[in-house]
């Protein structure tokens, strides 16, 4: 396999922003490429998705019959929490567990305290001082629970716009609708507004906030990975 500097700088660089990407070489010992989301490298586009899904590296077969190996660079999955509510204290440490970076954002500084979320990145600070310097993606999952909309709506609408591959909000239904005519009003599109899972989290029956963050996360990995039956869904 022939891999340039070019090819490792270029590669590199992508992964310093946060942008999947997958180093692709030849078994012939030919010039290795990189490939992205939606490229096309002669793969079927639903197999190239579902290696940059998984973030597994594996060997593929090109629709000439060629073989290749997938060396793929995903971004490690973050979730951001809009609100140190109960169901962060629970919800954190679990989706730490799974795997996903948390960091937590709550203006209010009775909740977003350091003895609350002990090891965690913590902002008691407004959304729209702190999320563009974190710089939201699609590998980002954003669940907004402070049932406040002065705090909530703004990152849920700067989720949508990140594409997100999870956007979530604590509220009734009812709470939802009135959700929807703001940010209707603020410019949000209907379809866009769909990409909204609210109320939040799978329905377990959920009764008390631990309870509702295993229903959180359960939702966030099914985004994520997607069902065993819904494969092409999700990232």
């Amino acid at each position: 396999m022939s891999v340039s500097a070019e090819l490792i700088r270029e590669l590199n660089e992508a992964r310093a922003r946060r942008e999947p990407i997958a180093l692709v070489s030849r078994p012939d010992g030919g010039a290795a490429s990189l490939v992205r989301p939606g490229e096309d490298i002669g793969l079927a586009e639903s197999a190239l998705d579902g290696f940059f899904r998984s973030g597994k590296s594996g060997l593929a077969d090109l629709a000439g019959g060629e073989q290749v190996f997938l060396a793929v660079h995903v971004p490690a999955p973050r979730l951001v929490l809009i609100g140190a509510v109960h169901i962060s204290q629970a919800l954190a440490p679990m989706a730490r567990i799974a795997g996903l970076d948390v960091t937590i954002i709550d203006p209010r500084t009775a909740f977003a305290t350091e003895d609350r979320f002990e090891g965690f990145p913590l902002y008691a600070d407004w959304p729209d001082e702190v999320l563009p310097g974190l710089g939201l993606d699609p590998y980002t999952a954003l669940a907004a629970v402070t049932h406040d909309p002065k705090i909530d709506d703004m990152p849920l609408m700067a989720a949508l716009e990140a594409n997100c591959f999870y956007v979530g909000a604590l509220g009734s239904r009812k709470t939802h609708g009135k959700r929807q005519i703001r940010m209707e009003e603020a410019g949000v599109s209907e379809d866009a507004f769909s990409r909204i899972h609210a109320p939040i989290g799978l329905d377990i029956g959920a009764s008390n906030p631990s309870e509702i963050a295993v229903s959180v996360l359960a939702e966030v990995i099914l985004r994520l990975r997607g069902a065993k039956s819904e494969k092409g869904q999700g990232i």
